[in-house]
């Protein structure tokens, strides 16, 4: 028997979820995303990842700015969901949402639950340097990420790892254990387990201006910033008037003579490091206002002061 189910979800993580729901029990009758919104330098309105995948599926697509209305809630109401899933979408549901369907809502979080609820837990747990992180599979409550879990699955974090190729090996982790945990929970095989409060910790909604780079960290510090910013908002400093991102770089232990924030030749690659609070981190991809992002020996051969300049404000 096929159930009722709407989808909620957003960005490109959201994806293999919702495709794995189109191999699974799950009849899914409706999509609902983020409105959309201008992006580039057109300010072009862009659609996103969910919603370009259910037009292509003919699914109806959905996209309230907010629950709060009850237009909204008898617009999803007249659906008759059975189940709802709901992968990164962005907005909260109320209790009137949370009640409508008959197995519940559940959420496909990128973290082990009770660490790094909230809106950013992938880039969280770079920033904080973990080396484990994974999938939670939760049924929702009222609360931010607190519901009682059915299933979790473990992720190693690679000292490679950014937060988009992160997010992208935790969307298909968490779509084969949904797809596992589904119909354990629909034939009332599994039972919630409640989350332990006191592990619990929380991430930070990212913005744009947590990018700029602090050259008095240390250079692991910044390091997992560089990571944890990519692809968005990217993490990038000042050189010479002209903002200067930093795509990938790696960090140094090694003390280098020079002032916080000085650009420094290297003697093993990449070639070109920052002098930073403790250690040089050294510099891989970078990509100078206005031009095309470079391996850092090809930028270098056209900025040739670029050795010695002091980067920052």
């Amino acid at each position: 028997m096929k159930v009722r189910t709407v989808f909620m979800g957003t960005p490109q993580f959201a994806v293999p979820i919702l495709e794995s729901l189109f191999q699974s029990s799950s009849d899914v009758i409706a999509v609902y995303t983020q409105p959309d919104k201008p992006a580039g330098r057109g300010h072009q309105v862009v659609f996103s990842p969910v919603k370009k995948l259910a037009l292509e599926r003919q699914i109806p697509v959905i996209q309230p700015e907010t629950f709060k209305s009850r237009e909204a809630v008898e617009k999803l109401a007249s659906f008759q969901p059975e189940l709802i899933i709901v992968a990164a979408f962005g907005l909260i549901l109320p209790l009137e949402v949370l009640s409508l369907p008959k197995f519940a809502c559940l959420n496909v979080h990128p973290s082990l639950l009770p660490r790094h609820r909230g809106p950013s837990p992938v880039a969280n747990a770079i920033l904080c340097g973990d080396e484990l992180t994974g999938v939670t599979i939760m049924v929702m409550d009222e609360g931010l990420d607190t519901g009682p879990i059915l299933a979790q699955e473990k992720v190693g974090i690679s000292f490679m790892n950014s937060a988009g190729s992160l997010s992208s090996k935790l969307s298909h982790v968490g779509a084969r254990l949904l797809l596992e945990t589904l119909p354990k929970w629909l034939g009332g095989e599994l039972k919630p387990r409640v989350q332990d409060e006191s592990q619990a910790t929380y991430s930070k909604f990212i913005t744009s201006k947590d990018a700029e780079i602090d050259w008095h960290l240390t250079a692991v510090e910044v390091w997992r910033r560089v990571r944890a910013y990519n692809p968005w908002p990217s993490s990038y400093t000042w050189c010479q008037g002209k903002r200067l991102k930093i795509h990938k770089a790696i960090p140094f232990g090694d003390v280098a003579k020079g002032e916080i924030g000085e650009v420094v030749a290297l003697a093993e690659p990449p070639g070109v490091g920052v002098v930073t609070r403790q250690g040089v981190l050294g510099l891989c991809q970078v990509q100078l206002e206005g031009r095309r992002e470079l391996p850092i020996k090809d930028f270098v051969l056209g900025q040739r002061e670029f050795i010695g300049c002091v980067l920052g404000r």
